[in-house]
């Protein structure tokens, strides 16, 4: 074939690409549950097709079903914009283009660099973050059905993945799925996760909080890390496994639920475990609430495994007085004598206490942090912490101080009724985290003694959050986690952790499913904006993790 001809062929292929792709577009067939038929043709190239498909761009969802991947086609015009880059200008020519694109698309995936099922997951983790599923106007049916649709195009009935709704509740969808295992004898394992996600106002962030962005080498929306990352990974990995025609021996189950983050209003785990059992019932469940540490430097400190959790409860504290005008105030101003009150309650700390599994974190952790050695070796060399040791570790990172101690904090605060009156009453909220083996009333009367006012009333908030012990962290829950760890991260320590927050791990916990927080997916020391701004997860961390949790499920699934 002459030049002149193969110039004519490549711009008759281009051609056919665009009409592929313009034909799905139209169609709107952009994700498994819209895919749509193609009809063969003139219109329709089969090379092109194939071409098309072959990197990811069109997807087939079943026999002659096909759908658009935006995402992965935009990264395949790229990659080809930078091969004739690289053939007109040679290679100095393109580093230098592709730095510049680099910085003017810091926000797209780099592809090049990412394998073919990496490309596959981020499609998918994408759609599942940009699927507003906070309380006030997302729709956790629609996250849990996007999902399932997947699900189904790789071969899952829709009885092994199916979206439970309760009636009184149309938002807030479940999806449960099952992959069987080969011994019905053998428990199942349950990968549990929430889709919901707290609460994001785009005039606060930087970016739009519900459209990912990738950006120096960070994933940024809501829901980045907390928790469609591991939701995404869950669904990812059955996905994988049935492709694959794995069969484990014990079966796995997967719960995606709603209202993990909105618990007082409604909770998914706890609506299933009331209304639907079954469909949670496992040996064990893997979960959200802990994952790798990482210095200041970005170096991997350890792989955090949770067993056990502090208990969440809020109270109302009250302080009310006649008030009267501004213009002839009172001594007892309830604003400020709230305010004197609440400065006490922050400055007060709770006893400093360690349990077998904390003992156990700052011990191994002392080998991996130079910095703070000396202070967590202190710490842990006596029965009795050492104070001293313990108050600067407490200040130098505030998760160790709250996984020494109960905390209780003011969130919120309403007061007065007037500009010109004196305030009649003020209102605020204390949340606590309770260190396990600690009542609720027990925390109550240590914040009234702190508050040293007898004029505020407390009162508790909501149900009382259910407690059970820490679940045991036996050799056949650590063993294959070590194992997968040190494939994956050789030399990390994998240590075992309390979480400070709360997880639906205190359902199932109650409910007599041990439940351990891992993701293996590392993060910042400052906490990575999880339930503030700009929340955010390292790209390296979301693919490591991914890699380690598919390795941990498959020796889970395998193990007698």
């Amino acid at each position: 074939m002459t030049n002149a001809g193969a110039s004519v062929a490549v711009a008759a292929s281009m051609r056919a690409e665009k009409r592929i792709v313009r034909t799905l577009r139209n169609a709107n067939a952009t994700s498994p549950s819209t895919a749509v038929a193609l009809a063969e043709g003139r219109l329709i190239q089969r090379g092109a097709l194939r071409r098309l498909i072959k990197r990811n761009a069109v997807v087939e969802a079943g026999p002659d079903l096909y759908w658009l991947d935006d995402a992965a086609y935009a990264e395949m015009k790229k990659l080809r914009t930078s091969r004739i880059i690289l053939t007109l200008f040679g290679l100095t020519a393109l580093i230098i283009v592709v730095s510049a694109v680099t910085i003017a698309r810091a926000d797209a995936p780099q592809a090049a660099e990412l394998r073919p099922d990496q490309v596959a997951f981020r499609g998918l983790y994408k759609e599942l973050v940009e699927t507003n599923t906070t309380l006030s106007e997302g729709d956790c049916t629609l996250a849990a059905q996007r999902m399932q649709a997947r699900m189904v195009a790789a071969g899952y009935s829709e009885a092994d993945a199916r979206v439970v709704i309760p009636e009184d509740q149309p938002k807030f969808g479940s999806l449960i799925a099952t992959l069987p295992g080969t011994d019905a004898s053998a428990p199942a394992i349950l990968l549990l996760a929430h889709i919901d996600v707290v609460e994001a106002k785009r005039s606060d962030w930087e970016r739009d909080p519900f459209v990912l962005v990738e950006q120096d080498g960070y994933f940024y929306a809501r829901g980045a890390s907390d928790d469609k990352a591991q939701a995404s990974v869950w669904v990812d990995s059955l996905i994988r496994l049935k492709q694959q025609g794995f069969q484990p021996r014990r079966t796995l189950k997967m719960a995606l639920t709603c209202g993990e983050e909105t618990n007082d209003n409604w909770n998914g785990v706890q609506w299933l475990l009331e209304h639907h059992p079954e469909m949670l019932q496992a040996g064990f469940a893997l979960n959200e609430g802990a994952g790798g540490q990482l210095d200041a430097n970005a170096n991997r400190i350890a792989l955090n495994v949770q067993a056990g959790e502090k208990v969440y409860q809020d109270y109302t504290l009250e302080l009310t007085n006649p008030g009267g005008h501004s213009a002839r105030p009172r001594k007892d101003n309830a604003i400020g004598a709230m305010g004197a009150a609440l400065d006490r309650l922050v400055r007060h700390d709770f006893p400093l206490e360690l349990s077998p599994v904390t003992r156990a974190y700052f011990s191994a952790i002392a080998e991996t942090t130079p910095a703070s050695a000396a202070d967590l070796r202190a710490l842990t060399a006596h029965d009795t912490p050492d104070a001293a040791a313990a108050a600067r570790l407490g200040a130098a990172n505030p998760v160790w101080n709250a996984m020494m101690r109960t905390t209780c904090i003011p969130t919120l605060i309403s007061g007065g009724h007037a500009p010109n009156a004196q305030p009649q009453k003020v209102t605020v909220n204390v949340n606590c985290r309770i260190l396990p083996g600690h009542s609720i009333a027990e925390t109550q009367a240590e914040i009234a003694s702190a508050l040293a006012n007898p004029a505020i009333t407390i009162k508790t908030i909501g149900e009382p959050s259910p407690t059970s012990a820490a679940p045991p962290l036996t050799p056949a829950i650590l063993d294959p986690i070590k194992a997968a760890a040190a494939k994956q991260w050789p030399g990390v320590p994998v240590v075992p952790t309390l979480s400070t927050g709360a997880t639906d791990g205190r359902f199932t916990n109650a409910a007599g499913i041990p439940t351990y927080g891992v993701t293996g997916m590392f993060t910042d020391p400052d906490g990575n904006g999880v339930h503030g701004l700009n929340e955010r997860l390292r790209v390296r961390s979301l693919y490591e993790g991914r890699d380690f949790l598919f390795a941990l499920i498959q020796l889970y699934a395998m193990r007698e």
